[in-house]
Formats: C-alpha cells, structure tokens, sequence
C-alpha cells in the first residue's frame, strides 16, 4: 500500500502542467556532481499494519512515567489529567482551528482564549494576562526584555536559585543586547535567595529582579522582602513559577509585589510529553500592559450591543513595524491554554486548594521518612511546596543507576547544574505518588 499517491500517470500529467520533459528537468539548477547517482540505501516500503506494528515496537522502547515510580519535578511535573480535558480538546472546533484572526468566525477560540487570560490573573493576582507563550523559559527571557523597555536599563539581577535552564536561555536571548547579568547566591543554609545579596546587586542601573517561587530547590522565597528592595532602586520585580499548582496555597506573586508574573502552565492540564509541547504564562499589571509581548483578547460589544471578543494589543512582526513590536516569538499555543482552562475550570478555586495541599502532604511524608536513613540528610532548611534536595553520602550518579534498575527514577542530580552541589538529589512528590511508592523508595535506600 503506497503512501505517496503520484501514480505514472500523475507524474507525467504534472509535468505537461508545467512544460517538463521529465523529473531530472525539475533539478536541472543543481550541478551534476552534487546529485544522487543511486538510489537511496533505504528499506523497502511497508504497509500501513507493518508500519503500526513497527512504530508501536519502536515505541515500546520510550520509558514513561506510566511504567516508572517517578520522582522527578525540576520544571516537570507528573500530575493527574481529568479525561474531560483530552475529551474537549479533541472536539474538531479546538484541534482544527488556526489562529482568531478574523473575530467573526473565531468567537469560540476567541472566548476560550479569553477565559484562559481570565484564570491567569485570578491566579496570579495580576490584571492582565496575554493569550500565552511557547514556555516558561522564553516567557522569562521575554519579561526581562519588557522591564528594559519599562526602565530603559542595562543591568539584570537574577537569583542562582531560579531553574538552571531558564538562566541559559536568558543568557541567549540577552546576548545581544548590551545587558550586564548578575547572578545572585542562593543561601547555602536555607536555599533561598539572599536578601542583603539582592541589596549589595540592586541599584539604580538595575532593570529588574527575577526570582523564581517555588525557586529551583523547591524552597519558598520572601517575595514581599525581596519585592520591596526592588521597588526601592525602581527595578521591576519579575516573579517566575514552574509549579502552578503551588498557587493553590501560596499568596498570589501580585499581593506581594510582583509586577510581572510568568511561568510555565505544563502542570495546568498539559502531559509531561517527552517535554512538549508545554506552555508558557505571563500576566503583567494594567499599567504595563502596551509593554507586553504577545497576543492579547479583548472583550467588546457589537454594533448591536452584543458581547464579542477580538484580538487587542498583538504588537508581534504581523501586525505592526518591526522596531515596534514586542516580541517576534510567542504564540497563543491554543490547544495547550484551552487544556490549562478546562483543568482549571473542573478544579475550581477548591479543588485547587486541596490538590495543592495534596502534593504538599506528599512531599512532607517523603522528607520525613528519607531524614530518618543514615547518609541521607535534608539539604535546606526553608519551608517548601512538592519538592525538596536531599544530600547523600555517595556518588549521585550511582545512586540514581541503581534505582532506575529497580523501576525508579529518584529525582534529578544537582551536580549538572550545580558543581559545588555533588552530592544533591532534587526530589519531587505528587498526587501520583502513592503511599505504597514513596515507602518503597525509602526501603530501597535503607538496604543500598
């Protein structure tokens, strides 16, 4: 069975079409010597029930949360997806459906994009929020890139503590750009970030301050502290989240200060996918807001007094002179905000709350249960959300071997990340953690 359906008689009824005398007329531009003089070394073809049956096979070999006891967070998170949001994102209306250009046949996305901006600020104690971006590392590079359009100034202050992989790409993104970045310690002892470091980095050259809460370590960090030396040397104060279900019980980043919020939306009802698609956040007060990048919908009336939705604000490369736009990268990453929506919309605030309370639960029974091991030791000492860093008197490597031999992934080595920190292990716990599971990882570290 051919995939490809140009029979003999396609083929030549296409070159008549164009005047061609045969297919090597079409590559008559390219030099002789850097053609192909023989057939491609490739299998032959297969058909469709060989290929299925190939692919699954193939398939087989990816090694996934579901066949795994995972406990590995650090920007990714394994939680629970209610079968009503795969069900309403396979609806032919959402999965078909190009960017609302034209409002007039596009209220449905419209308004479900809307309502997802709606629960972003509700979430984060923003005003405004914008129809998304591709994820939570590009939507930090592009908060900082609207704070220096806010304050014109070249220097950006950026805890240690904020995830390894947001800082490169940032460093990316501002290589460019005539930016001074200044990385700030984490406090060894408390695995948050400094306050008098902050002050010592922090003047009036400063753009803004960016921090992360839960930070990288899982650790909870004093916004309000660390907002306030911000605002003081009139630097914008950049607050990013990995872990939206946090949110469930921690104050909104916009009652303590925060003047841009993004993160990343993968826990909101988007699977862990081999690491995409994902989703990037990013909410902003109202007097920021011609600052923002991305795409933006309005809410408005008809001529007839009806309700309607529009895109407002989209300054992007398509709509506007280039040296105006403020972004020429973000997207509305539509199937995977309408996943975020209906997630959020069947928790609901309580549910929220106690799923948020579960993953804490969770994690607090994992500690406890690890400091009580000789050689396994609490790495900080600072409240934290799902997850935790724990130090170990042995190779992490070795370590982490020999429990994805026994079906366990036991969370990330800090070692990557960060050399002083050998001997760490960053741990996460969920609600798809299960009692019987997280028992079975302290047994297995009891007798290694």
């Amino acid at each position: 069975m051919p995939y490809i359906p140009h029979t003999d008689l396609d083929i030549e009824e296409m070159l008549l079409a164009i005047k061609a005398r045969s297919v090597d007329d079409l590559f008559r531009t390219i030099p002789e010597e850097l053609r192909l003089k023989k057939p491609l070394n490739l299998p032959t073809g297969l058909s469709e029930q060989e290929l299925v049956a190939e692919m699954k096979k193939l398939g087989d070999k990816n090694a996934t949360v579901d066949d795994h006891i995972s406990f590995i967070g650090a920007g990714a998170y394994n939680h629970y997806i209610p079968s009503v949001v795969n069900h309403t994102l396979l609806r032919s209306e959402f999965y078909t459906s190009y960017t609302p250009y034209q409002p007039e046949i596009s209220q449905g996305t419209l308004q479900a994009i809307f309502e997802y901006q709606t629960l972003i600020c509700q979430l984060t104690g923003m005003d405004v929020a914008n129809a998304s971006m591709y994820e939570g590392a590009s939507a930090t590079a592009e908060a900082i890139l609207m704070a220096r359009r806010i304050n014109n100034r070249k220097k950006v202050v950026v805890s240690s503590a904020l995830h390894p992989e947001y800082r490169e790409v940032v460093r990316t993104y501002l290589k460019t750009q005539q930016v001074t970045i200044e990385e700030i310690m984490h406090c060894t002892e408390a695995g948050t970030t400094l306050p008098e470091a902050v002050e010592r980095h922090i003047d009036e050259e400063t753009s803004c301050l960016v921090i992360q809460q839960p930070n990288f370590f899982g650790c909870l960090e004093d916004l309000k502290a660390l907002g306030e030396l911000a605002h003081k040397n009139g630097a914008v104060f950049i607050v990013v989240i990995s872990e939206p279900i946090s949110l469930g019980l921690l104050n909104p980043p916009g009652e303590l200060g925060a003047d841009i919020v993004i993160g990343e939306g993968q826990s909101l009802g988007n699977s862990l996918s081999f690491g995409g698609p994902y989703l990037g956040f990013f909410a902003t007060r109202e007097k920021y807001m011609r600052q923002m990048p991305g795409r933006l919908v309005g809410e408005t009336t008809d001529k007839d007094g009806n309700r309607g939705f529009i895109l407002t604000l989209s300054t992007r490369e398509q709509h506007i002179r280039r040296e105006k736009a403020t972004s020429n990268i973000c997207t509305n990453e539509g199937l995977c905000a309408l996943a975020s929506t209906v997630y959020m919309c069947m928790l609901g605030k309580k549910g929220m709350m106690e799923l948020a309370r579960l993953n804490l639960s969770k994690a607090e029974y994992l500690k406890k249960a690890l400091q009580g091991i000789n050689g396994v030791n609490l790495a900080f000492n600072a409240p934290t959300f799902n997850e935790f860093v724990i130090e170990v008197d042995m190779e992490t490597e070795e370590l982490l071997k020999g429990l994805s031999d026994k079906g366990i992934w036991g969370g990330v080595s800090l070692k990557r990340f960060y050399p002083h920190l050998n001997r760490h292990i960053l741990l996460c716990a969920t609600e798809m953690n299960r009692k019987e599971d997280m028992d079975k990882f302290v047994q297995w570290f009891l007798y290694f």
